[in-house]
């Protein structure tokens, strides 16, 4: 009777395997590292491997969520006529596959700053927040409690409480802890409008809809549709009190002034009219104005491109190849997440094997045990080919940058990683400007001076332990 019993759940079990591997095979949204990923876990666990792939394998989004989304990025009025941007022909073709992804322009007329490290971009900030007329609009994946996120929130209160717009986004997951908050409460109390993204109430009803780990990971700051901020930076302190024994967190975030202030505030828009359900479109149609600097500061050209799994999602690693591809002379990268998918990873190569000057800075401490396995298992390839290896020592570099012949840079909330590839929600700025190129080329460079390379002799010396260890991480980086 035991064996009969036995029997039927094995022959049950081989049936789920083999609809689900089917499922796997048909679908036609999947690369082969994807595919060949889930079918590893679900042939090598029993039944557990089933049931995460119904839970995890598809990029599911609810069809409330996702209809909501699309109609309001349909309905939302056109840019407003801004300048036209006239983009050097090498860089060409990174400029149209980032305008492609939104509908953007490459627009020039925008003045885009470098913010202090630390506690001086709070302060600027919180400046801005302090002088808008009519409208706050901030956007972040992780907003803490702490100083730096009770400062900005005192000065969202300060800005409600003189009849100024103040509407707040965070997602739900990233910042679960904050939204639980007494701060959270009193900027609601004070007439902020403080929403969630993608809601996690109900987990076991939302995961029979769509994939709990869908994030809205964007930074985004919008003040009198005149300033605007985006970088890497969530909205705390650099001591990054949930995971501390990694900091400092070292970040980069930009101020932009400019037509590229509209194309954020669009972003923020489709956002908000998607998971707050309020029509804030009108806000699209107020006039577009250059920087009012912009001729002494010099004109940059800029666009902003926002990703997402509903969007285009392959928009970021697109705009990360097409960035290396463009390069000529010298590169640098700083991501703290690096599991590529294997055409950006070989275009890093590439670029080197070509003779370009290649520097990639990552974290020696990863807050990812996986992640930080995953990344070392591309070393050797990546040293094979050239590329200069650094890992910064100091704290978890958290800042995205890529800088191209000292005159491109992508500056943004996207890490090198399959997760804001395909299943975040991110945000970026691409910019051909000489001026922020060259600052930015300058905080790399005090980035390099603390992390020292890595050599590939010692890679070549990692025990096999080691060695498969990392290898296993990276065949399910697709998973991860």
């Amino acid at each position: 009777m035991i064996l009969q019993s036995l029997s039927w759940w094995v022959i049950l079990h081989v049936a789920l395997q083999g609809l689900t591997l089917l499922r796997v095979m048909a679908r036609e949204d999947r690369d082969p590292a994807t595919r060949m990923a889930w079918v590893m876990v679900i042939l090598a666990v029993p039944f557990a491997g089933v049931a995460l792939y119904f839970l995890i394998g598809e990029i599911k989004i609810s069809r409330r969520t996702l209809d909501r989304m699309t109609g309001a990025i349909e309905a939302l009025p056109p840019a407003p006529p801004a300048p036209l941007a006239q983009v050097p022909d090498p860089f060409r073709p990174l400029f149209d596959r980032a305008a492609a992804a939104n509908g953007f322009a490459a627009l020039t007329g925008n003045r885009i700053e470098l913010m202090p490290q630390g506690e001086g971009a709070i302060d600027r900030l919180v400046a801005d927040i302090d002088a808008a007329e009519r409208h706050v609009h901030l956007l972040f994946y992780i907003w803490l409690d702490d100083h730096a996120g009770r400062r900005v929130a005192d000065a969202a209160i300060r800005a409600a409480g003189r009849g100024v717009e103040v509407r707040v986004m965070v997602d739900a997951l990233g910042s679960r802890a904050f939204v639980a908050s007494a701060t959270w409460a009193a900027m609601q109390a004070a007439g902020v409008r403080a929403r969630k993204a993608f809601s996690i109430s109900f987990p076991l009803l939302r995961l029979a809809i769509s994939r709990i780990d869908i994030r809205n990971h964007r930074k985004i700051v919008v003040i009198d549709s005149d300033v605007a901020w985006c970088g890497s930076r969530n909205c705390a302190d650099e001591a990054f009190a949930i995971k501390a024994r990694y900091a400092p967190w070292v970040d980069i975030m930009l101020r932009l002034t400019g037509p590229v202030v509209w194309q954020h505030q669009q972003l923020f828009v489709s956002d908000w009219i998607t998971h707050a359900k309020e029509d804030v479109s009108d806000l699209l149609k107020e006039a577009v104005h250059p920087a009012r600097d912009a001729e002494a500061a010099g004109l940059a050209v800029a666009i902003a491109f926002g990703s997402g799994p509903s969007l285009n999602k392959h928009a970021v690693s697109d705009v990360f190849q097409a960035a290396i591809a463009a390069a000529r002379r010298d590169l640098v990268i700083t991501t703290p997440y690096y599991v590529p998918n294997e055409a950006l990873h070989q275009q890093i190569c590439a670029a080197a094997v070509r003779g370009v000057r290649v520097r990639m800075i990552l974290p020696a401490r990863n807050d990812s045990r996986i992640v930080g396995m995953a990344s070392r298992s591309f070393y050797r390839q990546l040293l094979s080919a050239g590329v200069e290896l650094h890992e910064y020592r100091p704290g978890l570099l958290h800042a995205k940058t890529l800088v191209v012949d000292g005159i491109v840079a992508v500056i943004g909330s996207a890490n090198m990683d399959r997760r804001s590839f395909e299943l975040n929600y991110e945000n970026g700025l691409l910019a051909h400007d000489a001026a922020l190129a060259g600052a930015v080329g300058r905080l790399q460079a005090l980035w390099l001076a603390e992390a020292p390379p890595v050599d590939e002799a010692a890679v070549r010396d990692w025990s096999l332990p080691r060695r498969i260890a990392n290898n296993l991480m990276a065949s399910f980086a697709p998973l991860i």
